[in-house]
């Protein structure tokens, strides 16, 4: 079985090579030597330096998100705990790096996962040799959690979630491979924390048993609040010269478009628009349609932060500052009189709307949620945000709060109350690991 999907695994791979290359060659192409495990992360060491033997925590994370809540978890264990950080995308790897930059460089080493293939998943795991693996939300593949297993790791997942696509998924699997396949897939993992119950019962209908499976809550309603950016929020200010801010983040493609001509019918005589899509290898392709339509815009990479401008260089006011920085996105969202969060005006299900409502923003999202279904019923039953059927809907929201900011000052109190009130997942999960990590490795089998 396992030679069968590694054959298939590595069909797929080299069919879908020249198409992933061709659209987004410069995002995967740096993956390549890490994932092949040519390049390898130093091994870390513990609080004793470099003559600690104490194995590292294994913690995998997909993407910025996952990383996100990665660092939220980290930041309660034990401090110079060594750490293991793997990311599949280069955004992600850019924001482990930066996330854990401020802890231990002996203690922490951030590098790609491995394709999951046998040769590179075993160069990996003797290379690191983790005491336990954390997957944050749930990236399950088959052979490496099969050999994970083998060398008896404990191993969780945080945060976990069982979305529209991963069911169909995982049945496709099941189908594919037969039940033995999904038995090495979850049979390795030793406990689910899970972020709602129905995530909970869609791993039963998938043959986890119930005993392994705990409601612990949605941790990304733990994140810590980025750090402020006083220089770039006063650099934005002086752009504005008196407008109001309005963020727009993780804009998809066929999404900004739209989140302009809502700019458009708000006014920008009265609102500077930031305007952050959610892939950087489409930064260009935004700045290219913002010049096609004749928008006055700059790029936050060209801004001169230590400048005492109130306008723009060229003595012009802009009227989008397109953000093409990783990072900085959520910190901005502290300054914005009304945010978007995209991937809900195209059908891609959404991003993390939490980002905005800490900071107590009035919020318009899309109808597209469906990565995100729990959390948007509440913040629909809470009337937290609003939602934008589409452009026009979005520009007559934004408009309305320019308008009314008390009503928009309503809207935002609202969301900020629910996120107060849903803390306390970040307990319910280091209690569920506790056992787990105290847990040695046992013998390979």
């Amino acid at each position: 079985m396992w030679l069968l999907y590694q054959i298939l695994l590595a069909l797929a791979l080299g069919l879908a090579a020249p198409f992933l290359l061709l659209r987004r060659g410069a995002h995967y192409v740096k993956t390549l030597p890490g994932r092949l495990t040519f390049r390898l992360p130093a091994r870390p060491q513990g609080p004793e330096g470099a003559g600690s033997d104490e194995p590292p925590l294994w913690i995998h994370a997909v993407s910025v998100g996952e990383v996100g809540v990665a660092a939220t978890l980290a930041a309660a264990l034990p401090a110079g705990t060594p750490l293991v950080v793997t990311t599949v995308t280069p955004t992600g790897q850019a924001q482990a790096k930066k996330s854990f930059g401020r802890r231990s460089p002996q203690a922490t080493a951030v590098g790609y996962l491995p394709f999951d293939l046998g040769f590179a998943v075993e160069r990996f795991l003797d290379h690191l040799s983790p005491r336990a693996l954390v997957l944050v939300e749930g990236d399950y593949w088959p052979l490496l959690l099969s050999r994970v297993r083998r060398r008896g790791l404990p191993v969780a997942v945080v945060n976990g979630r069982v979305g529209d696509a991963s069911l169909r998924r995982q049945h496709r699997l099941g189908r594919l491979f037969g039940r033995r396949l999904l038995g090495a897939v979850f049979g390795a993992v030793h406990r689910f924390g899970v972020q709602t119950p129905e995530d909970a019962r869609r791993l039963t209908t998938l043959g986890v048993g119930a005993e392994r499976v705990t409601v612990t809550g949605n941790l990304k309603f733990e994140s810590a609040e980025p750090a402020p950016l006083p220089k770039l929020e006063a650099r934005l200010a002086g752009l504005a010269a008196g407008r109001r801010l309005l963020v727009a983040g993780s804009t998809m493609a066929g999404e900004e478009e739209k989140v302009l001509a809502a700019l458009r019918a708000t006014g920008t005589e009265r609102a500077m628009l930031v305007l952050a899509p959610r892939h950087p290898e489409r930064w260009d392709e935004v700045a290219r349609r913002l010049d096609g339509d004749g928008w006055s815009w700059c790029r936050r990479s060209g801004l001169d932060l230590e400048a005492d401008l109130g306008a723009g260089d060229d003595g012009e006011r802009p009227a989008v500052v397109l953000l093409d920085s990783l990072g900085e996105l959520a910190a901005l969202y502290r300054v914005a009189a009304a945010a978007f969060v995209g991937g809900t005006l195209v059908d891609t299900g959404g991003h993390n709307p939490l980002e905005p409502a800490r900071f107590g923003v009035p919020l318009a999202v899309g109808p597209s949620m469906r990565n995100f279904r729990d959390m948007a019923a509440r913040f629909d039953a809470a009337g937290a945000w609003v939602r934008a059927a589409d452009a026009d809907a979005l520009g007559r929201v934004w408009s309305g709060w320019l308008d009314d900011p008390e009503v928009a000052r309503a809207v935002g109190e609202r969301a900020l109350t629910l996120v107060e009130e849903n803390r306390g997942a970040l307990d319910r999960t280091l209690a569920m690991l506790a056992p787990l990590l105290a847990e040695r490795p046992m013998a390979p089998r």
